[in-house]
């Protein structure tokens, strides 16, 4: 796990933020006090007139996006020297675990990287700085963005992330195996029955030594946008937004499927579960398709000597909408908000900070950076990406609100009640009514 970097300029570190350890450990976070005093009401300094200021910036990825990250934030350093950066970073396993032991020595990160699973949480228990007024006033500029992403940054109708990169649900498919196999490459906009159908056609083909698919019944991107491709949802503010019958029909899409072999044995599927890149079983080798972030596909070629190809999820490209692949917050006890914010302003809607990122996080969240800086990414996995984003383009759909309070809970629970389905040890009646009994109460805790 990598260590706190040193400052990447001379400026010393500003006094941690012990007032929102309450927050990352459960507990409400007073709305005033001397602790936030900072983030409070009236105009914040600038670089140009506060003297040296250090920001402290935590983010999870490989050694890759720390490189990239690392050189963006020293261009920003380069045109505002009084602006220097404490970085650490670490892999996803273990993230937000460490977080919350940074707070606990109160060292809260001013920057920080964060996902739709917590977006809503922290924003409601005010962990997060609401970025409204500096979008209102362009201090933040969000218009480059398309709606539906900037819309995914909002939290009960304020700002609290902008969108690091965009990025989309995927088929991420091994290319040489299909042509191995002489079978045609799955494409965006096929139907869920078409995909089970293509899947059965490369175990056959391959005689059982490569499963099609992987078994998504327990993820719940494909069951997010399964729904949305039938008018549902699965959420609807603080509740589910689907039934019973939903996912006893979606659990027994899988049985079918794995009835026709088109997905490898249950213990096959359970190590891809995780959703960490290197267990994906595209990867391995065991099956031709997995079920993946289009952001990751870059890291996943780098991960296997095959070639892999990108496609958008199986049913209506409707269903996908604008998402962010991560976002960048401020803490609410940041002591310099506004230098945050211009930092935010920098890291997702400048061009030359666009071009030193290229789309190692997903594509430029801001629409005239990825046309500036298209032309010059010229790695290959990339520039699926990048096709796929322009193939989903205006046909994506409008974008729900972030998921609610619950959300990671949620998830191990239909992880679960998928594996316990898969395992033929309960039938999906059974496994649905007890999840939506479950995940109702993880909703309501």
């Amino acid at each position: 796990m990598p260590a706190a970097r040193a400052s990447l300029s001379g400026p010393g570190a500003d006094p941690g933020r012990r007032r929102l350890l309450a927050a990352l450990l459960g507990a409400p976070v007073l709305a005033t006090g001397g602790g936030l005093s900072g983030c409070s009401g009236g105009p914040a300094a600038t670089p140009e007139d506060d003297g040296p200021v250090t920001l402290s910036v935590f983010w999870w990825g490989n050694a890759k996006r720390a490189e990239l990250t690392e050189r963006a934030l020293r261009l920003y350093t380069e045109r505002n020297p009084r602006v220097g950066f404490r970085v650490t970073w670490q892999g996803a396993d273990g993230y937000y675990d460490r977080l919350a032991t940074q707070a606990t020595g109160g060292n809260v990160p001013d920057i920080v990287q964060v996902d739709d699973t917590v977006l809503t949480e922290y924003a409601q228990r005010e962990i997060l700085l609401d970025l409204s007024a500096h979008v209102a006033d362009h201090r933040l500029d969000l218009r480059n963005l398309p709606d539906g992403l900037a819309r995914y940054g909002q939290v009960d109708g304020r700002t609290v992330g902008v969108a690091a990169g965009q990025t989309a649900a995927a088929v991420v498919f091994n290319r040489t195996v299909l042509r191995q196999l002489d079978l045609p490459e799955p494409h965006t906009g096929m139907t869920w029955a078409e995909y089970v159908a293509w899947a059965e056609r490369v175990t056959t083909a391959s005689r059982g030594r490569v499963a099609g698919t992987t078994d998504p019944s327990g993820d719940y991107r494909a069951l997010w946008l399964w729904l949305r491709g039938q008018g549902g949802e699965l959420y609807r503010g603080r509740k589910l937004g689907f039934t019973v019958e939903d996912l006893v029909n979606w659990f027994e899409l899988w049985q079918r499927a794995r009835a026709g072999r088109a997905t490898p044995g249950a213990a096959l599927v359970e190590q891809a579960d995780s959703g960490e890149p290197a267990r994906q079983l595209v990867v391995s080798g065991l099956t031709a398709a997995s079920f993946a972030w289009s952001h990751q596909l870059p890291e996943l070629q780098r991960l296997t000597k095959a070639d892999l190809g990108v496609a958008g999820f199986p049913g209506s490209t409707g269903a996908q909408w604008a998402r962010a692949s991560m976002y960048w917050s401020v803490f609410r006890g940041c002591r310099h908000p506004n230098v945050a914010v211009d930092v935010l302003n920098f890291l997702t809607g400048n061009g030359a900070a666009g071009a030193v990122l290229g789309y190692e996080r997903g594509l430029s969240p801001s629409q005239a950076v990825r046309r500036a800086v298209d032309g010059d990414v010229t790695d290959p996995a990339q520039r699926r990406v990048a096709a796929l984003g322009d193939t989903l383009g205006l046909a994506v759909g409008p974008a729900p609100a972030p998921p609610p309070k619950g959300h990671t809970r949620v998830r191990s629970l239909l992880v679960a009640a998928a594996e316990s389905v898969r395992s033929g040890g309960v039938r999906p009646r059974p496994a649905a009514t007890r999840f939506l009994a479950q995940a109702d109460g993880a909703l309501n805790a």
